[in-house]
């Protein structure tokens, strides 16, 4: 119990502290730019749906209060996985959480306003600041930490979750990119598909016509793509990993796999229908199978145990089916 209270403690505190790291980062631009709190004045009028609303007190305090809560959410969420997989608070675990904020923000904006929030701020500032965060509360949780330190070398050597997840979300990513290369060749539009979605995600293109394929569109999608499934695979590998040890958590597996497809989807749709007009939808719904096939069977194949497990209950399913 007392390991508990420690741990959400230290969940607590490392959200707060990442929290108030973005915070004062937008706090500074937002000065440069000689326009204090116009980011969480616009952040608060994103989360309710309406016009910016006029710098206030209450405004401000109501959107403070929704910010370092779900960053102490995500504290304390941290602290559990990395405490389940017996992983230790790393910085390059925090460039990982930096990603995954990002996306998260991405994501949330797109969903719940339809509008990507993330470029209206302007992505560089927002990813800047998300990474921030992401390092402050991992130093923070590394100052806390009980154990030992160790370089990132021997981290992958001795973590097999992180050295599993990095490798599974490296599989999937190359996976997918292959898939689309495979598909721009055959139509001879080479890179069209990360052309396509950075120019939608950095400069809000609205159709083929304004498709940029340079360096900055296709490297910097890229790259977006690569922290998204690097983030994927670890989460993935955690959830195999506690799997090991209680099985029904293979269901909530596929259930996250089945998550993000349908997100993916609704994300494209929110962001840019067009896409859907020149990707078809089949095609990313088969991009997304694979990555799942190749993640999955890779996970399994390096888990004998869930593996055995899995085959047992399925087993155990067509006995009954029988009966």
């Amino acid at each position: 119990m007392e390991n508990a209270r420690g741990s959400a403690g230290r969940g607590l505190v490392a959200g707060l502290i990442g929290a108030g790291a973005i915070a004062f980062w937008f706090l500074l631009i937002d000065s440069i730019q000689s326009s204090p709190f116009n980011t969480p004045l616009f952040m608060a009028s994103a989360l309710l749906g309406s016009e910016q609303p006029e710098a206030g007190a209450r405004v401000l305090i109501m959107y403070t209060a929704i910010h370092f809560a779900a960053f102490a959410l995500f504290g304390l969420v941290t602290v559990w996985l990395l405490e389940r997989a017996q992983v230790p608070p790393h910085r390059f675990i925090g460039l990982i959480l930096g990603f995954l904020l990002f996306d998260l923000v991405f994501y949330a904006g797109v969903v719940r306003t339809g509008s990507d929030v993330v470029r209206s701020l302007g992505w560089p500032q927002v990813l800047a600041g998300n990474m921030i965060a992401g390092l402050s509360m991992i130093l923070y949780l590394r100052a806390r930490s009980p154990v030992r330190r160790v370089s990132v070398g021997a981290m992958l050597r001795e973590h097999r979750v992180i050295r599993e997840g990095i490798t599974a979300g490296l599989i999937g990513a190359v996976a997918v990119m292959g898939w689309f290369l495979l598909l721009d060749v055959v139509q001879g539009r080479l890179l069209f598909t990360p052309g396509s979605l950075g120019s939608a995600l950095f400069f809000g293109a609205r159709g083929t016509a304004e498709v940029n394929i340079t360096a900055t569109t296709v490297l910097g999608y890229t790259g977006v793509h690569v922290a998204a499934f690097l983030a994927v695979g670890l989460l993935a590998t955690a959830l195999v990993e506690a799997a090991g040890q209680q099985p029904p958590l293979l269901f909530g597996l596929a259930l996250f796999f089945v998550t993000l497809e349908a997100m993916f989807l609704g994300l494209i749709v929110i962001m840019a229908a067009w896409l859907l007009d020149a990707f078809r939808p089949w095609t990313i719904v088969v991009a997304n199978l694979i990555a799942a096939a190749v993640m999955g069977g890779y996970l399994l194949w390096r888990r004998p145990e869930v593996r055995a497990s899995l085959s047992h209950d399925l087993e155990e399913e067509f006995a009954q089916i029988r009966d």
